[in-house]
């Protein structure tokens, strides 16, 4: 007979298959066969549990899945267009096909492999490749992130299906049970890359490096699109899945005179700990033990000049590393990411402050692009400031082995191994070759690694930020670029730096130490959520004034993380289905 059970349990009884299992037969007085349904950890006291939800029973247990990996070729099926192969068009591709509709996916940066020489050379010769980056490519950002698929949206069936196509396509099936699942940036690679094969299977098409530069739009209406290769591609509807970094889309867009609207962000920067010190804080214990990679999330309101200001961390990275983001020359952003196994030494999250009409205000000639041009115009600043100063102040960086000390000269070669494609196993699938660094070691530059090319980051350390003063020396450092002592007060406009003192501050309150010299910030964290909306209907998920157009995911504004960017391309894919496809 099946039962549910519901324990809270410390963490190494919980943590530990066999001893689980062995206490669970003691419990119930007999052989038993089990599965967690459910899995979170209550950190509030000082003693930490895992409560667990399971379903136990003498006999095997079937599958709870209830997607089954099967779909039905669509080669000869009337075609719809995706613009963008990250989660969202991905998602909508698949969903396409289950409907009877074959997707014609465009992509402007490459597949999920060539683009990791692209990656390499950002982070080991600071190259931006504006259509192959840590956002552009197979996967969009999504590929190369902490692969976090915590979501808010209430909509537990669609999410628990999400996270059945990302099992039954080589995602471990923890992220059906974890409280707070992510597979992992070293893991995510072959996840995409099975999701790619599973619509090329199909009948659906994936056209990598095509950008596309031009709508075909006739009485509001979409028809098709031109693609920087000449093509011209025609379906029943457009789904737009481009992710918040693509900017010239926008520009496109308000080229044809297709209605968009400025939207509030946020901006600040990565603080960067030990994660030894988050564990500590956040477990009340020195030593770990079974438990995963400690994280945390913090807010606080501040008030700078009259205006009332959020400022919260943001995609939390425990036992991760901070990459470079860019998407242009000329422009400095940094995100996080972390590994499968979240072993890093370093910790890292971004804190950012809420962007709002206030401050694009000067921008607004730019009209519904205003929020962007404010948002281009600090990227474009940190970074001409922080190439002011390279000249004599960069940081000294070399790679560190994967368990966190300074790398033999011999172990320092294996970087060279990126520049063919290939990154260190499990750890090189990110393009950083899974190196991290220390700040207080000699590197060597090469000719591309000029000032112009820059991706050096201004970085300083907490307490010298709160005192206004620049860092000495700074942090070992994740970030395998390199770093530059700067006072982020003068690199930061003053509606960022201000709040986030304040806010910095209170976290302290919260959490003993983290405002101590322990924490640096690093900048800039600037690509949070997209800085524009295209309108859509409530109803139908159409432009609210040019039919067949579909906006979709984080880049039109309607998600925010791989989970939810996936869930609205479905939903897009189904709206686009019911109103064009034709009716057996």
């Amino acid at each position: 007979m099946e039962k549910e059970l519901t324990l809270a349990l410390p963490p190494e009884l919980a943590l530990d298959e066999d001893k689980l299992r062995s206490y669970l037969e003691k419990r119930q007085g007999t052989p038993l066969f089990y599965q967690i349904e459910k899995q979170s950890i209550d950190a509030r006291k000082k003693k930490v549990k895992i409560n667990l939800k399971l379903r136990i029973s003498s006999k095997p247990l079937s599958d709870s899945l209830s997607f089954t990996k099967s779909y039905n070729n669509v080669a000869e099926a009337e075609a719809a267009i995706i613009v963008g192969a990250g989660p969202a068009g991905l998602f909508a591709a698949l969903r396409l096909i289950e409907l009877g509709i074959k997707p014609i996916v465009l992509e402007r940066g490459k597949d999920v492999r060539s683009r990791r020489r692209d990656l390499a050379a950002i982070n080991k010769d600071h190259i931006v490749d504006k259509d192959s980056n840590y956002c552009f490519g197979e996967g969009g950002a999504g590929t190369y992130s902490d692969g976090k698929l915590y979501t808010r949206s209430k909509k537990r069936g669609d999410v628990r299906r999400i996270m059945e196509v990302l099992v039954a396509h080589g995602a471990t099936d923890k992220i059906l049970s974890d409280a707070h699942p992510h597979i992992g940036t070293n893991k995510l690679p072959k996840v995409v890359t099975e999701l790619r094969e599973s619509i090329l299977a199909a009948g659906g098409e994936i056209r990598f490096e095509s950008k596309v530069t031009d709508l075909i739009l006739e009485n509001h209406e979409i028809k098709g699109i031109k693609t920087e290769k000449g093509e011209l591609i025609k379906g029943i509807g457009v789904i737009l899945a481009t992710g918040h970094s693509a900017r010239d889309i926008f520009y496109l867009l308000r080229e044809h005179q297709v209605l968009l609207e400025a939207k509030p962000f946020a901006m600040g920067v990565r603080i960067e700990h030990q994660q030894h010190f988050v564990d500590s804080c956040q477990y009340h214990t020195d030593d770990r033990g079974l438990l995963p990679a400690a994280a945390y999330s913090l807010v606080a309101q501040t008030k700078y000049k009259g205006v009332q200001r959020g400022v919260f961390s943001f995609c939390m990275c425990p036992g991760g590393f901070i990459v470079p983001a860019s998407t242009a020359p000329g422009e400095l952003v940094v995100n996080g990411m972390s590994p499968s196994r979240r072993d890093s030494k370093f910790a890292n999250s971004g804190v950012v402050v809420a962007i709002n009409e206030v401050d694009w205000k000067p921008f607004e000639q730019h009209g519904p692009l205003a929020a962007l041009e404010l948002q281009k115009w600090v990227e474009k600043s940190v970074w001409e400031k922080t190439v002011e100063e390279v000249g004599g102040q960069m940081s000294d960086v070399r790679g560190l082995t994967d368990d966190g000390r300074p790398m033999t000269g011999a172990e320092s070669q294996k970087l060279e191994v990126l520049e063919n494609g290939e990154g260190r196993k499990e750890k090189g699938e990110d393009g950083s070759g899974g190196m991290e660094n220390s700040s207080n070691l000699k590197h060597q530059t090469s000719d591309t690694q000029h000032p112009t090319h820059s991706q050096y980051a201004p970085a300083q350390r907490i307490p010298d930020f709160l005192a206004g003063r620049v860092s000495k020396k700074l942090n070992e450092t994740s970030y395998q670029p390199g770093l530059v002592s700067m006072d982020m007060n003068e690199v930061l406009p003053d509606f960022i730096a201000q709040p986030l003192r304040q806010a910095i501050k209170e976290f302290g309150k919260r959490m003993k130490g983290y405002d101590g010299p322990g924490g640096q910030l690093i900048g800039l964290e600037s690509r949070t959520s997209s800085p524009v909306r295209i309108p859509r209907d409530r109803e139908t998920l159409e432009h609210i004034q040019t039919k067949r157009l579909f906006p979709c995911g984080e880049g039109a504004g309607y998600a925010g993380g791989i989970v939810s960017a996936a869930v609205d391309g479905e939903r897009c894919a189904e709206a686009l289905a019911a109103i064009y496809a034709k009716k057996n």
